[in-house]
């Protein structure tokens, strides 16, 4: 009689390393997507039987995990901001550094107050999502210019019951009209066209327009910095993610678009994250 397929034993045939580094992590996260369940179950249920088709899946998961797919799109979810957000390859993954421009931006939007915020290029909605949540009595506006981007936030928004987002369709501000806001985020492709990093690890398989801007990876910015006064209201800020070498030149751009209160924030690796003026 063949020996019945555990949860113990297909973490132990997967050899995802030491329990608790990123290794096994990742196996059992894996698993877990396999299986439905959460990663709390496989530890109580290590010895229960399995199913040949779950264990199938399992190991499917594992050959595309090891060609490097990320596991984000991998398991359709990634938690941002302690929101469970669908992540699809049409969609950048929500990285945790990204949290820093939450956080300076709720430090610009006062609780109880109703306010309009414009998150642009929201992909799969984690910043507007996040900003609308921390701030229910806020407007926020999240676009983008892809459609398929569009879809994924939405359906996120539906899932997690945020009402007061509204989502619309534009290449960073040129649909806008003559609407304005209190604040503006982002957090817009400033990787250079040439960089290697593109190459490596999970950039490879995200969409190459929420990554790449321009020759020096600052022509998104440039776009936010000239087109975003026309869509403030008088003392409203201007908020984005930067790459880490990158705060000089966005200080410049923002200072010579004639913004006040100009500023670089580090992320928790004392790295250059976010700038942001004030008009």
């Amino acid at each position: 009689m063949n020996a019945a397929i555990t949860v113990h034993g297909l973490l132990a045939a997967a050899g995802g390393g030491q329990a608790g580094d990123e290794g096994a992590r990742e196996t059992e996260v894996l698993l877990a997507h396999a299986l439905g369940r959460d990663r709390a179950w496989l530890y109580a249920h290590s010895e229960d039987a399995l199913p040949v088709e779950r264990a199938i899946a399992f190991h499917q998961l594992l050959v595309r995990r090891a060609a490097g797919e990320p596991i984000a799109y991998l398991t359709g979810h990634r938690e941002f901001w302690s929101l469970d957000l669908a992540v699809t390859p049409d969609v950048l993954i929500p990285r945790a550094e990204t949290e820093l421009l939450v956080e300076l931006a709720l430090q610009k939007i006062p609780q109880g107050v109703r306010v309009e915020i414009a998150d642009l290029g929201t992909g799969s909605g984690a910043i507007a999502l996040a900003l609308a949540r921390e701030r229910p009595r806020a407007s926020v506006l999240a676009s983008d210019a892809s459609a398929a981007a569009l879809g994924v936030a939405r359906d996120n928004a539906r899932r997690l019951g945020i009402g007061n987002v509204e989502f619309f369709e534009s290449d960073w501000l040129a649909a806008f009209g003559v609407r304005h806001f209190d604040v503006i985020v982002s957090n817009p492709p400033y990787i250079a066209e040439n960089d290697a990093h593109l190459g490596q690890g999970d950039p490879r398989f995200e969409p190459r327009a929420a990554l790449v801007a321009g020759a020096d990876g600052l022509d998104a910015i440039r776009v936010l910095v000239r087109d975003a006064p026309a869509h403030l209201k008088t003392g409203g800020w201007l908020l984005f993610e930067h790459g880490f070498a990158q705060g000089p030149a966005c200080r410049a751009l923002i200072e010579r678009g004639g913004f006040a209160d100009v500023f670089t924030a580090a992320d928790l690796e004392a790295r250059d994250r976010v700038s942001g003026g004030r008009r």
